[in-house]
């Protein structure tokens, strides 16, 4: 048996010592049922485990995943968060909790997954650091709330927290589905409607127009040119737009593009505002929380800056810290941003003011929160208005286009 200096993470903070054990897993074993999250793990006269660790080579847990494996999906994700959180609750070790969760759980991917950060903890790395080995399973806003939770010692907080947080994101996503369900179909059977129209309706009216020899109507002579242009040039227009969209997607992955975009976001009509106040309230409810677990300003807000999940107000809120950093009071910083909202800046005034910071952010979460559950559920019928005069506009160009010449040849029929 071997002699190991350790160092953890507590409830009452950072704690240091030596343990006795055969190996570093059965010390990190050994802390875990203590209640505590090691750090590192150094032999007595060795180099530090951890380190070691972080250097080698992902634990096989970590296997990559097949093309015909199930991927973890969001649910997978949010019953973790939740089932954690009841552990945590219950008192249950990190290390016996996760076990748990692999014993139990019916998804080989997510198995996997918990295998590795099982392993990963036990070979001395924290749990944030462990979750980054799989970033198409925890996002960086999960990896930067677990980092909140591991400095505040709240870890426990924070699970329930990522729980309500991906439940409402699968909420908004079943909103924004069933709002747009409608007008997408109506959308789809319109173009299919005037592609029909175009290809094959058109060019045999043309040759009846053309027959007549009077003068054709400005929007019978829109139809028949978009009519021709769509028959010579068809598949290079869909190819041009099957590219377009691929390359649109992988500008959105770069970091330029992502913060063009998320800026576009955020200034769309209808859709601008319900994201600006999704954002705001993911960030005003973990700044809080980290506020009221004893997290340091600067500490606290470079955190938050990722749990926005817009590239665009977490520079600005980069910006703020710096300001934060430089002298400048909050509410001054935050103002200076230019992102936030009135409620937003009048509750961190007065937080500042009367000491109250964390409970007045907490309430705008809230508020935003439920603002954009409401805004979601209205979100059918601020899009219904819009569809139905875009149609319309459709439907007369298409109504003007065939009948005016029809009803110009009737007429030159009854005068002979």
């Amino acid at each position: 048996m071997s002699r190991f200096v350790f160092k953890a993470r507590g409830p009452n903070g950072i704690v240091e010592g030596v343990e006795d054990g055969d190996t570093p897993a059965a010390v990190a074993e050994a802390l875990s049922h203590r209640g505590l999250i090691p750090i590192t793990i150094t032999a007595e006269r060795g180099r530090p485990q951890a380190v070691a660790a972080q250097a080698a080579p992902a634990p096989a847990g970590s296997q990559p995943l097949t093309w015909f494996q199930p991927k973890v999906s969001a649910i997978d994700v949010m019953l973790f968060s939740r089932q954690i959180y009841t552990l945590f609750k219950a008192g249950v070790p990190i290390l016996r909790a996760l076990a748990g969760l692999q014993e139990t759980t019916t998804q080989p991917a997510m198995r996997a997954v918990l295998l590795d950060l099982r392993r990963s903890l036990e070979a001395g790395l924290e749990l944030s650091a462990a979750m980054q080995h799989h970033p198409k399973v925890f996002d960086a806003f999960y990896v930067a709330m677990i980092k909140v939770g591991e400095a505040s010692g709240r870890l426990e907080e924070i699970f329930h927290r990522l729980f309500e947080h991906i439940e409402f994101e699968q909420f908004m996503r079943q909103q924004i589905k069933s709002a747009l369900r409608y007008p997408s179909f109506v959308i789809m059977a319109m173009v299919a409607a005037v592609g029909v129209i175009n290809v094959m309706v058109i060019p045999a009216f043309a040759d009846i127009f053309k027959s007549a020899g009077s003068a054709l109507p400005l929007p019978t002579r829109i139809l028949m040119a978009t009519s021709a242009f769509t028959i010579q040039y068809g598949w290079w227009i869909l190819a041009a737009l099957v590219f377009a969209f691929f390359g649109w997607r992988h500008w959105k992955t770069t970091d330029e593009g992502r913060l063009i975009w998320d800026r576009f976001l955020l200034k769309m009509p209808i859709v601008g505002p319900i994201v600006t106040k999704a954002s705001l309230a993911r960030f005003t409810r973990s700044f809080a929380l980290s506020l009221r677990s004893g997290v340091p300003l600067e500490r606290a807000l470079a955190g938050v800056s990722f749990t926005t999940d817009n590239a665009y107000l977490s520079v600005r809120i980069d910006e703020m810290r710096d300001r934060v950093m430089r002298g400048e009071s909050l509410a001054v910083s935050a103002a200076a941003t230019g992102v936030f909202t009135p409620v937003v800046l009048q509750m961190i005034a007065i937080g500042e003011e009367t000491g109250m910071l964390d409970e007045l952010l907490e309430e705008v979460g809230e508020l935003y929160t439920n603002d954009v559950q409401y805004a979601l559920k209205s979100l059918s019928q601020q899009i219904e208005p819009i569809l139905i005069v875009f149609l319309g506009a459709i439907v007369l160009v298409l109504a003007l286009g065939v009948f005016l010449p029809m009803w110009n040849l009737g007429q030159i029929s009854l005068k002979k």
